[in-house]
């Protein structure tokens, strides 16, 4: 088992120096990039299924802080491939392996800036889970990063490739459909068993074969709680940011996309934690109303308890024009709700493509264009987020000034914007 248990709290920039000096090249069509996937637990086990499968990578090694989670993952891969993964639990061991060319993380949210940045460092090409960051600032960090380091991120925002979004996003911007857009919809109705209460659980210490310390990694040390991981982590303020911030990331992504006005001028978000008490901090009902300079707006709805569904939409998006609408899966309708039946053969369809498929393909030509969610577009996406949870979380209505990037009059806010990290866990400030 190729496990490091390093002091990982040491200096990183000598393991960085040389892997970036391996992993600083170009890559030929044919040639397989080397991949590992940081966390394995839900979203993980598509990142291995993708680059398992695919002609273009080979899946090298896997890392998560987990060791029942990363054994029992090496067990099942190493019966399916044709070799044996390495088996990681500190990232660091990760980055100075040469022959990975590629990170793909799929770890708690706390952890997704610190890691991508540290893989850039390193020479590694990424992909990044949403949200890409955990609080408002990092995204700056995270782009500056990308430009700095000359490397290909992609967010994990797939229906960026979608065929159908690739389409219909340009036609409902043009205004040729449904008249000029004042309103965009996000729908984020999620039920469930993992949706209902998670009752309450004292502190402990943490089982052994959780390496408890390094799964925290950016986030300030707290003890463990058997209601953080592996997944109810999402709703504790300190490691996730509740459903807004967990499925729906997607929905906002693509109500920003169609909507295309940049960061919200005004943000009010409320709602509660319902029908149950439990440890949870973040809402499971909630909307969120983010008003642009120009009196247009973008509205989020989270519903994790029972709920109908909005026009037979439960996760999704719809556009409001002057002269009609779009519901997703359905199309455009006019006012009169009638359907609006596009031209044959004028809007065709694109190629569809897998967003992992899309994301080799760009690490392949180095040809940032080709990316389907760069960082430019995860930080807005995530930003209107951020900004919500902070409205939602002081319980009051925020201004927010575009061009400097801060609350107005509003302090405790822009406090907000940033946390603290952990030593030895601190996002390096590059913009």
């Amino acid at each position: 088992m190729n496990i490091t248990r390093r002091n990982f709290l040491g200096s990183s920039a000598a393991v960085f120096a040389a892997a970036a000096l391996q992993n600083h090249r170009a890559y030929s069509a044919n040639e397989k990039l080397g991949v590992c996937v940081m966390g394995l637990h839900g979203r993980g086990g598509s990142h291995l299924q993708a680059y398992a499968k695919s002609e273009h990578s080979d899946l090298l090694a896997i890392c998560d802080a987990d060791e029942n989670i990363l054994n029992n993952v090496g067990d099942q891969l190493d019966s399916k491939l044709p070799h044996k993964v390495k088996r990681y639990v500190d990232v660091k061991d990760v980055l100075a392996d040469a022959s990975i060319d590629i990170l793909s993380i799929a770890t708690p949210n706390h952890w997704h800036t610190l890691a991508s940045i540290w893989a850039m460092e390193a020479g590694k090409d990424v992909y990044v889970e949403k949200p890409a960051t955990h609080d408002f600032w990092e995204g700056k960090q995270i782009i500056a990063a990308a430009k700095k380091y000359g490397k290909i991120v992609q967010h994990g925002t797939q229906s960026r490739s979608s065929n159908q979004w690739q389409r219909d996003i340009p036609l409902i911007r043009s205004g040729e459909i449904i008249g000029k857009i004042h309103t965009a919809r996000c729908l984020g109705f999620k039920t469930g068993d993992n949706r209902d209460s998670i009752g309450f659980a004292d502190d402990q210490e943490a089982p052994k074969h959780l390496h408890w310390r390094l799964w925290q990694g950016p986030a300030p040390e707290k003890p463990y709680n058997p209601n953080y991981h592996p997944y109810q982590w999402h709703w504790f303020w300190h490691y996730g940011n509740g459903e807004i911030g967990n499925q729906g990331v997607h929905q906002m992504d693509i109500g920003c996309w169609g909507m295309d006005k940049g960061l919200p001028s005004k943000i009010y978000s409320a709602g509660g934690r319902y029908t149950y008490e439990d440890q949870g901090e973040t809402h499971n009902t909630n909307t969120a109303l983010l008003t642009y300079a120009d009196g247009t707006m973008l509205v989020f709805d989270v519903r994790n308890r029972y709920t109908n569904n909005e026009d037979g939409v439960g996760v999704g998006n719809l556009f409001y024009g002057d002269t009609g609408y779009y519901v997703q899966g359905k199309g455009f309708f006019d006012k009169k709700n009638q359907p609006i039946v596009l031209p044959e053969g004028k809007h065709p369809l694109p190629p569809d493509q897998d967003c992992f498929e899309n994301f080799l393909a760009a690490v392949k030509s180095r040809n940032e264009a080709e990316i389907h969610g760069n960082m430019e577009q995860a930080h807005l996406a995530c930003s209107h987020m951020h900004l919500a949870n902070i409205s939602y979380r002081l319980g009051r209505s925020l201004d927010f000034d575009t061009a400097t990037e801060k609350f107005v009059n509003a302090p405790d806010a822009d406090a907000m914007l940033r946390r603290e990290y952990a030593p030895g866990f601190e996002v390096p400030e590059l913009a």
